[in-house]
This record gives C-alpha cells, sequence and structure tokens, in this order.
C-alpha cells in the first residue's frame, strides 16, 4: 500500500508539472507516432519472407533477422523520444523551462550511446524470445525461460536510469552502467518501493484507459453496426470507428505510462546523482530531492 501511495503522489506532481510546460509531453505523442509507423513498414518484409518462404529454413533466418532490425530500431525510436524527455524534465526542472531544440541538440550529440543502449536492449530481448520459444519440458528450460524473463525486467529497468546518465552527463553505456549500479546499490529500497508503485499506478490507469475505451468503441462499433440493418457498408464503417476510438485510448495510456515512468527515473537519478556528488564533498546538508520525487520520499 506505502509503494502505490508513493506512486500516485509521484503521478500527481509529475502531471502537475507537465500541464505547466506542455513541451514535456512532446516526445512521448511523437514516440508513439513514428513507432508506428515503424512497425508498419518494418512488418511488410517480414511478411513478403513469410509468404514467399514461409516454413523453410532459410526464411526463417532471413525473418529472423528482420525481426530483430525492426525490434533495433524500436528501441532507438524510443530512446530517442524518451532521452528528448530526459532533457526537457531535466531543464523544467533545473532552468524552470524544457526547450525541445536544446534537447535534440543532446539527443543528436548522444546518439551512438543510444544505439548502443537500444542494441544491448535488443539482444536481452532476442534472448528472452528464443527462450519462450522453446517449449521443450524439462528444469534447464524452465530455468532458461525464468531467468531471460527476469533478466529483461532487470536490464529494462537499469535502462530507465542509464539513460538519464547518457543526457544529463553524457557518460557512455559502460559509464552509465556503472553510475547506475552504484545509485541502486546505495538506494536499492527506495529504488524497489518507489518503481513497483509508479507501475502499479500506471499500470492500473492505462488498465482503466483500455477498458473504458472498449466499452465505448463496442457500443459505437456494435450500435451502428445494429441499426444498419445488415448493410454492410454501414457495419463497416462501425466496426472501423469502434476500432478508431480503442486505439485512441490505448496510444492515450502508452502516452501517460510513457511520460510518468520517463519523468519518475529522470527525478530519481536527478536526486541520486546530487546526493553522491554532496557524500563525495563531504557535505551532511541533506540533499533535497526534485520537487515531483520530493513527494514520493514523503
Amino acid at each position: 500500500m506505502q509503494s502505490f501511495s508513493r506512486g500516485w503522489a509521484f503521478l500527481q506532481q509529475a502531471w502537475s508539472m507537465a500541464f505547466k510546460d506542455k513541451d514535456l509531453l512532446k516526445p512521448s505523442l511523437y514516440a508513439l507516432v513514428v513507432g508506428m509507423i515503424v512497425s508498419v513498414i518494418g512488418i511488410i518484409p517480414i511478411l513478403i519472407v513469410a509468404f514467399i518462404a514461409g516454413g523453410s529454413e532459410i526464411g526463417n533466418i532471413v525473418m529472423g533477422a528482420f525481426g530483430a532490425l525492426l525490434m533495433f530500431v524500436q528501441f532507438v525510436v524510443s530512446y530517442v523520444f524518451s532521452g528528448m524527455t530526459v532533457y526537457l524534465i531535466y531543464g523544467y526542472l533545473t532552468k524552470g523551462d524544457g526547450r525541445m531544440e536544446e534537447a535534440w541538440a543532446i539527443v543528436r550529440r548522444d546518439f551512438f550511446d543510444i544505439l548502443t543502449l537500444a542494441a544491448v536492449s535488443t539482444a536481452v530481448g532476442l534472448l528472452k524470445n528464443a527462450a519462450q520459444r522453446n517449449r521443450k519440458g524439462g528444469v534447464t528450460a524452465s530455468l532458461a525461460r525464468a531467468a531471460t524473463g527476469l533478466l529483461e525486467t532487470l536490464w529494462t529497468e537499469a535502462a530507465y536510469l542509464i539513460l538519464p546518465a547518457m543526457i544529463i552527463d553524457n557518460l557512455n553505456l559502460k559509464d552509465g552502467v556503472t553510475r547506475v549500479g552504484r545509485i541502486v546499490k546505495e538506494n536499492l529500497l527506495l529504488v524497489g518501493i518507489s518503481t513497483i508503485g509508479v507501475r502499479w499506478v500506471t499500470g492500473l490507469i492505462g488498465f482503466v484507459f483500455g477498458v473504458i475505451g472498449f466499452a465505448i468503441a463496442f457500443a459505437v462499433g456494435g450500435g451502428l453496426a445494429y441499426v444498419s440493418g445488415g448493410n454492410t457498408a454501414v457495419s463497416i464503417v462501425g466496426i472501423a470507428i469502434g476500432a478508431l476510438i480503442f486505439f485512441t485510448f490505448v496510444m492515450v495510456a502508452s502516452l501517460f505510462s510513457s511520460y510518468t515512468s520517463t519523468a519518475y527515473h529522470t527525478c530519481l537519478y536527478m536526486w541520486a546523482r546530487d546526493v553522491e556528488k554532496a557524500t563525495a564533498e563531504g557535505s551532511s546538508v541533506p540533499v533535497m530531492a526534485p520537487a515531483p520525487l520530493a513527494a514520493v520520499l514523503g
């Protein structure tokens, strides 16, 4: 319950910040649009290969390669726009304003580091997928699935903190991993409780958005199909409108989750970084956390 209340407190603070500076939300929206375009374009060659050589060994290899490439590009898109969000939040909290042109310049500066982060995330994702596809019985296969699932969870959390290290302090992947490892080690309880709380809150709200979207979509789409009296064209239009409504709600839920998670990890990194600096300087004065995170710390 404590973790949920902390997550809810942070959510209120983070979105209050976003409503004051709408630029903070723009990268998350751009990520959704670009991500959808990349997915549509990326799935085309996979479908073509599946149609031409599906079931053959060479066909499976080519589809696997295209799938890995698509996963990598999706991670790049996600990290580029999340990186912009990180810098916008950092700018807002330190300067009172997050500027899009500065965020874009920083992302261009750190683009190679973002590529390395995306490459590792892709490798972790491929390992998990390979383990999940191995449906052989036995303890070894079960342990492999559990281990790769845990690895993906831990790496996803680490990547959320490594990205701010890259963007704010211009660290490469190796130095970012070292910095994040130190942060987690020194603040394990806070990271665990707060992260779980933020995930619970965003997950719950995302679920509610999904249910509401489905209910409205079903009512509109089903209603049009019902009153059409069997008219195929009207039924198709109704289904299309219903699908559009549902996916709009899903996109809003995704935007909500993306921004909130990025804001949390950015604030957490900024605070841990300042604490680390104060400790190194021998200061005994408590370090104030960024306003949104201060609500979590209580």
